[in-house]
């Protein structure tokens, strides 16, 4: 029997140790140590959770409101009491920074808080004597078994984009995490039960692209929901929709950040650090792009120092920036970025391969790395790097800028630097991306707003969080009734008479 721990299934209230023969290593990305290993599920075990997730939405569906949010308001405690063991099964399966960590499962805590409003968020509307005598109203009701597939960059904000909303509404659901970093997420589901969640209601099974497949083409998952790549997002799309399913698919990014000369310099480089280099760049709404205008253009070599001085070690030090990338495979894949790049002719101000972390040799370390002088054809460009890389971009004017980044076919986050109000006006009315940041580099909105990402970076008429999230897993059930007397001739007309 290996030393190395199994991660099990969760099916019907219960951890399950799979029956694969596939298993998958889970890697420690700082040291390269083996922490866990995760099951390749087989598809007997995923219609094994559907099954139990069908039996228990019958139930489930019928559970008064108060008691679904009340669920939620247990868990919100548990997660809060648990950030701390949540945190640190974040950084060791993915590599981000503790405090980095921490504020991730902030910010999954914000869904949790927004569900427990779900007993107004789930009204229907009613019209009496919409016509004489007829009243006409709408039934919000939930889907039945509803699913997640999650990315690795967020092991528990991305599944809190899904399930909290959908459960709490009357659904069941599926979670199929990251294969790389599934721990976090293992722990959140468990959470749920514990704060009342009956058996069956949320199951979770893991896997690879098999496994995904399987979730797409199931017949009795109703809605699926994805946060991943744009290659992989088109895929699921595609397939859950010809499937029958709903489906929405928050896929890549390039994001820009504008930075206007009048800007509050000192706010704006050290925000801009941050949002570019935070979690080794491993975030879909990290800034890759920054587009200098006029004078800000000499803010560069400044920019660079600071960048400099960042500190890069393992995610367990307080004292870090920003940790390892989260494989071996993501780091070759940055450097091979960055190589093309000076191939390409971007200026490599600031060259982050090669770093020597102490204590951490065999870490899959990238440092801060900077390019100037990038053009819209480089690979660097056109490619979500998905690492600590930035491009430069120096234009003269706001219009330029703006039309620069119309042409990106990504719309995922943008945001612009300014003390300008009429500046950010136009910004903000002439820029064709989804979500927009006005003096802020990572324009995530509150739960309670919805995830609005556009373009290429987004498939499906809605999105997580808000009001579209409680859209997206419920139907509208509109009802005509009439109960009062009425005339008994024949009506062959649609008028309602």
């Amino acid at each position: 029997m290996s030393a190395v721990p199994r991660i099990p299934l969760l099916i019907g209230g219960k951890l399950v140790q799979s029956k694969t023969t596939e298993w998958r290593d889970v890697i420690n990305p700082a040291t390269q140590e083996v922490v866990a290993q995760v099951p390749f599920a087989t598809r007997e075990e995923l219609d094994l959770a559907v099954a139990d997730s069908k039996r228990a939405f019958q139930t489930w569906r019928n559970t008064s409101q108060g008691a679904r949010v009340r669920v939620m308001l247990n868990l919100q405690k548990l997660v809060r009491d648990n950030t701390a063991k949540l945190a640190e099964l974040i950084t060791i399966e993915h590599g981000k920074t503790l405090p980095d960590a921490e504020g991730e499962v902030g910010r999954g805590l914000e869904v949790i808080e927004h569900a427990c409003a779900m007993a107004t968020l789930q009204l229907g509307e009613y019209a009496e004597n919409a016509a004489t005598g007829i009243d006409v109203y709408t039934l919000v009701q939930p889907l039945g078994v509803c699913a997640g597939i999650t990315a690795f960059n967020f092991p528990i904000m991305l599944p809190c984009f899904m399930f909290p909303i959908a459960v709490t509404a009357g659904n069941a659901f599926i979670l199929k995490p990251s294969e790389q970093d599934p721990s976090s997420s293992l722990l959140l589901a468990q959470l749920a039960l514990e704060a009342g969640l009956p058996p069956g209601v949320l199951n979770v099974v893991h896997g690879g692209p098999d496994m995904a497949n399987a979730i797409c083409d199931h017949p009795d998952i109703k809605a699926l929901s994805f946060i991943g790549s744009t290659h992989v997002g088109t895929h699921i799309y595609r397939r859950a929709s010809e499937a029958g399913k709903r489906c929405q698919a928050m896929m890549g990014a390039k994001n820009h950040s504008i930075v206007l000369p009048d800007a509050d310099r000192e706010a704006a480089l050290n925000q801009l650090l941050g949002a570019s280099f935070g979690a080794a760049g491993q975030r879909c709404m990290a800034i890759s792009v920054a587009v200098l205008v006029g004078e800000a253009r000499d803010w560069l070599p400044d920019f660079v120092e600071r960048a400099r001085k960042l500190k890069v070690s393992a995610g367990v030090d307080r004292g870090a920036d920003l940790g390892p990338l989260v494989s071996p495979n993501a780091r070759k894949r940055v450097e091979a970025l960055i190589e093309q790049g000076t191939k390409e002719g971007a200026e490599l101000v600031l060259d982050g391969r090669n770093i020597e972390v102490s204590g951490y040799a065999k870490g899959n370390f990238v440092g801060p790395t900077v390019f100037n002088n990038v053009t819209a054809d480089m690979a660097i460009y056109k490619e979500e790097v998905f690492g600590p890389v930035l491009c430069v971009v120096g234009v003269d004017t706001l219009e330029e800028a703006v039309d620069f980044i119309n042409r990106n076919p990504n719309g995922n986050g943008v945001s612009i630097f300014t003390q300008d109000g009429g500046a950010a006006r136009y910004f903000q009315n002439n820029i064709d991306v989804g979500q927009v940041g006005i003096n802020l580099p990572i324009p995530v909105p509150v739960a309670w707003f919805s995830f609005t990402g556009s373009r290429a970076s987004k498939l499906g008429d809605l999105g997580p969080n808000g009001k579209q999230a409680v859209l997206f897993w419920t139907q509208t059930k509109t009802v005509t009734a009439r109960w009062a007397a009425h005339h008994k001739e024949v009506n062959t007309t649609i008028s309602m008479k």
